[in-house]
């Protein structure tokens, strides 16, 4: 009979030891996936993981890695704020949006003039925006106990609905012969968020590493961590400690909200670089992963966003060279997160092995 046995704290060496074996055992799985859809597991593996780093065409690949992993690191490290605290804000594809929606909104409004103060406008509107779409599921749990986890998500589609709307409606290109879509931004030089374009640089990358040192700093060197840490491990601790629970909700609601909306306001005015239709494409979900994988972390989110970012270009790869299903690669994506879930038990527990009738 297999038991499992509560450990007296958790175990170090697991903690660290768990994401490099999720990692494994998705490689593992995908490999034995990509096998029944017909490709070879092997090469498909190495399309995914080892193509964009080593490939003849890497000095290509490589610039895609800060493009598709800023946004990963900004969402994450705000989402590690509040499920670090026991609060658990899903729905940040949706202030994803929300925030890409309001920063393009004051850099269209603006179009043509222009001026060296727009695109600081279009950072603090996607900001906002981001914050107060974040604020709805926090308000709402503060006052009357709702779940933010429910009340986020949901959230998430209604986001996606006004995009669409904005797309094809108040933001659609006037010039653009009834297609749907606003102006492209990169090409209104007073609202693009690119430094170098070609080296994959823009001030996502840059919101990004300060968002990693911020959060090093507040959760290691400031009280707010320490209330964080408090009410995550125990809440009835916190409360005796003075920490305000209401207030810290909403703080981190709000914070995870305006990195969100951030993220979608550099993705927007960068290399997305218009509103459209399919503008969201998941990263609000994605960073999720990342942030577990991360151990919840600043420096294992970006070691976890780079890993992810890995998945999309190889994955983006493999469809055009392989014929792999795109999904496929969230089915990957989704093992990751899976196969963390399951072996992180460890951490808490250990296998104990006990023979049938003994006692």
């Amino acid at each position: 009979m297999i038991l499992l046995e509560k450990r007296p704290q958790p175990s170090r060496v697991w903690t660290f030891a768990t994401p490099v074996l999720a990692v494994v055992l998705t490689m593992i799985f995908g490999g034995v996936l990509f096998a029944a859809l017909g490709n070879n597991p092997f090469e498909t593996i190495r399309t995914i993981f080892l193509d964009p780093l080593f490939s003849e065409f890497a000095w290509f690949y490589r610039p895609q890695i800060l493009i598709k992993g800023a946004p990963l690191v900004l969402i994450a490290i705000g989402l590690s704020f509040g499920f670090r605290a026991g609060i658990w804000n899903i729905g940040a594809e949706g202030q994803y949006i929300i925030g890409a929606l309001c920063g393009a909104a004051v850099g269209l409004a603006f179009y043509p003039t222009e001026s060296f103060i727009i695109f600081p406008l279009m950072v603090i509107a996607g900001a906002l925006g981001g914050w107060a779409w974040a604020m709805i599921p926090g308000f709402l749990r503060v006052k009357f106990g709702t779940n933010e986890i429910l009340v986020s998500l949901m959230l998430v589609y209604v986001a996606e609905q006004l995009l669409s709307s904005m797309a094809l409606g108040a933001m659609r290109n006037p010039d653009g012969v009834g297609m749907p879509g606003s102006r492209n931004l990169t090409q209104y030089p007073s609202a693009t968020s690119w430094i170098n374009e070609s080296a994959g640089m823009h001030w996502g990358v840059v919101f990004a590493f300060i968002a990693v040192i911020f959060a090093y700093i507040a959760l290691s060197r400031h009280i707010f961590g320490f209330q964080v840490r408090l009410s995550g491990q125990s809440p009835r601790a916190a409360k005796f400690a003075g920490v305000n629970p209401a207030r810290l909700i909403l703080i981190c609601m709000g914070l995870s909200g305006a990195l969100a909306g951030l993220a979608g306001l550099f993705e927007v005015a960068g290399p997305a670089s218009q509103v459209s239709i399919n503008f969201n494409v998941g990263y609000g979900f994605t960073a999720i992963i990342v942030a577990f994988l991360g151990r919840l972390h600043p420096v294992g989110i970006v070691l976890a966003a780079g890993l992810m970012a890995l998945t999309y270009i190889g994955g983006e790869i493999a469809q055009s060279n392989l014929g792999l299903p795109g999904a496929a690669i969230q089915l990957l994506q989704g093992m990751l997160l899976f196969f963390l879930l399951a072996v992180d038990v460890l951490t808490n527990y250990r296998i104990r092995l006990k023979r049938e009738g003994l006692t």
